[in-house]
């Protein structure tokens, strides 16, 4: 089962901006989290089309399941 952090942010045209982060260390800690989201928009990480993230909308933890099929 694979899992991805997802971080999800608006950005300066009100669009949301989602960035994710591969096998994320569990439990997840929120305060962590949200600490790393404001640090992102503080220091300008991460920009988009349209234009840099400007406000925390939320944070999810994604998981997915892949089954392989065996091809004849």
């Amino acid at each position: 089962m694979a899992k991805v952090l997802e971080l999800l942010f608006e950005n300066e045209e009100g669009k949301t901006v989602s960035y994710t982060l591969n096998d994320p260390i569990e439990p997840v800690n929120e305060a962590d989290v949200n600490m790393a989201m404001d640090a992102v928009i503080e220091q300008h990480a991460f920009s988009s089309s349209g234009g840099e993230v400007i406000k925390k909308q939320s944070a999810r933890i994604v998981e997915r399941t892949v089954t392989e099929i065996t091809l004849s």
